[in-house]
């Protein structure tokens, strides 16, 4: 008994870490097997096992504490920094601006109802930031509230992860209730809806698409590729001139053509009227096709050497050597024209046509081989991580603020995340990293970090909830529906957006998995949730942190 009571009870660092480990291992248990249909709390059970542990005399050492605390809470933002980082610019583009308004204003109406139920019942601002983070399932702002509090004042407030732990079962809830709701407002259904997008659908339309076009115009007599680009000038990549003989040619800049050729090119679908003004449309290519007639062939190349990390396509010379063209780049299963100014990104999957022979140069050249991508590239990781602890700690002078406001290490390994993630590669920093990899690091990040705030927070959970914590439930509810009403109907009714992308933007303004995967299954014919959510959840994280750190400093 009195090993047990050492190995368990007595503070040490096995101590620690034996029920730091214990206490991750039970509640991913838990979240494995407790499960009602596809609903689950998932991780966040590791931060109610650390409640129970603590409770029953379970502790850690305050030193193992802060650092597991603020070690996993690094890894978890900076991994999703790095995820989202390169899409975190391009989601302001068309139509993302009005989707990430609407979630902008979702977090701005959870912060005002929070302040005002804070100011009406008078309750601890401190604490109810903790419950606002646990009504949007947003565990980074917990975090971040809470390290916001210890620089501000000197030690922790267990409240702020006991509101949070109390608000979170019925956030999760409470968002796919305000999803149901909003349907049954406006009476959708989800068969008509689902026909109307599919007859409106504008996806196709921005998918980059081959087509022969037959060269009839009689202005054009002799005329290069590098003419045909400074003429019309849209984006597009020829990949082949079919001559009236049949025979093929992969051209180079200098390459002329003329009547009766046939250019293949490959443009957005929105071209398609420039584009005829050469010449009627001939055939459209849904693939790079092979011709027994010819040796061309169209393979895709996966980029695997970090040499060709960040070079633009201008820069290759590739097609200058071989008889090649690039024409497009996959990347996060989207297809990019291989315009001159792209940025190549390690993991590219790019589509090369030309000679054979040239084609299996040109992969030797990029490398080509899968399994070198399965191997992490930590550098930029703890480079990244190095130079968030030092942006997050630096002070800045607010007005109205007593003490300088700090980014705290989630902001500020948050920030510097998004922007290696986004322009590592243009400064050959090779930031790619496989899902499962970056998974993998997430995952041991946030519970390290749920770990170490129940193990902290459960001595003081029971008593504050029994001496009246318990009504932190039923404003949290308030913090999770009412915003998320006003904002989806105001989408809805005024901004004309389709129920699933509302939908996929709702679970993406409180960062909520179990809410996308309602959304995504609410559709087998539309992936537009998945593409809500993706629009809306960089700037949404991002706001999150920022806004719990500055409403504990400005209103504690």
């Amino acid at each position: 008994m009195d090993y047990f009571r050492s190995l368990f009870i007595e503070p040490s660092i096995t101590q620690s870490l034996l029920v730091l480990v214990l206490t991750i291992a039970a509640g991913l248990f838990l979240a494995e097997k407790l499960k009602i249909k596809s609903f689950s709390l998932g991780v966040t059970w590791i931060l109610f096992c650390g409640i129970i542990f603590s409770h029953f005399g379970l502790r850690l050492m305050p030193q193992v504490e802060h650092f597991a605390k603020d070690f996993g809470l690094i890894l978890f933002v900076y991994s999703i920094g790095l995820q989202v980082g390169p899409s975190f610019f391009s989601s302001f583009g068309k139509g993302g601006i009005k989707l990430n308004g609407f979630a902008a204003l979702i977090v701005l109406l959870g912060c005002i109802t929070t302040i005002a139920i804070a100011k009406i019942f008078s309750e601890d601002m401190s604490t109810m930031v903790g419950v606002m983070s646990g009504a949007v399932t947003n565990t980074p702002s917990l975090g971040a509230a809470q390290q916001a509090f210890s620089d501000a004042f000197g030690e922790d407030n267990s409240t702020i992860a006991t509101g949070y732990a109390v608000a979170y079962p019925l956030g999760v809830m409470g968002i796919i209730f305000s999803m149901l709701l909003i349907k049954w407002l406006f009476r959708i259904n989800l068969k008509n809806e689902e026909a109307q997008l599919l007859a409106n659908s504008s996806k196709k339309n921005k998918e980059p698409i081959l087509v022969d076009i037959l060269i009839s115009n009689p202005q054009i007599r002799s005329m290069s590729i590098r003419q045909l680009h400074h003429t019309i000038s849209i984006q597009m990549v020829v990949s082949r001139i079919i001559h009236p003989d049949g025979s093929q040619t992969v051209p180079q800049a200098t390459t002329e053509f003329g009547q009766g050729d046939t250019l293949r090119i490959l443009a957005d679908r929105d071209h398609l009227d420039t584009l005829s003004l050469l010449g009627p449309i001939k055939e459209q290519v849904k693939e790079e096709k092979q011709h027994t007639a010819s040796d061309l062939v169209s393979r895709k190349i996966v980029v695997t050497k970090p040499e060709w990390n960040g070079k633009q396509v201008r820069h290759l010379g590739i097609s200058d050597k071989y008889h090649v063209t690039i024409t497009r780049v996959t990347r996060a299963g989207i297809d990019l024209i291989a315009t001159s100014d792209l940025h190549l990104q390690l993991g590219d999957r790019i589509r090369v046509v030309g000679d054979k022979e040239d084609v299996q140069k040109v992969a030797d050249i990029f490398g080509n081989e899968m399994k070198k991508l399965d191997v992490p590239n930590l550098l930029p990781v703890f480079l990244g991580i190095v130079l968030g602890v030092i942006v997050g700690t630096l002070p800045i002078a607010l007005p109205h603020l007593t003490s300088p406001f700090k980014l705290g290490l989630a902001g500020g390994s948050l920030i510097i995340a998004i922007l290696i993630g986004r322009f590592g590669p243009y400064y050959h920093m090779v930031t790619f990293a496989t899902t499962s990899a970056n998974m993998m690091v997430r995952e041991i990040g946030i519970s390290l970090f749920l770990a170490a705030v129940g193990l902290g927070a459960g001595e003081s959970f029971m008593p504050t909830i029994m001496s009246g914590g318990w009504v932190w439930i039923i404003y949290g509810v308030i913090i999770t529906l009412l915003p998320l009403l006003i904002v989806g109907i105001i989408a809805r009714k005024w901004g004309k957006i389709d129920y699933f992308t509302l939908m996929g933007m709702i679970a993406g303004s409180t960062t909520d998995p179990p809410a996308l995967a309602f959304a995504v299954g609410s559709s087998s014919e539309t992936d537009n949730a998945s593409v809500g959510y993706a629009t809306v959840y960089p700037l949404t994280m991002f706001l999150r942190v920022m806004m719990a750190q500055l409403m504990i400093l400005l209103m504690c």
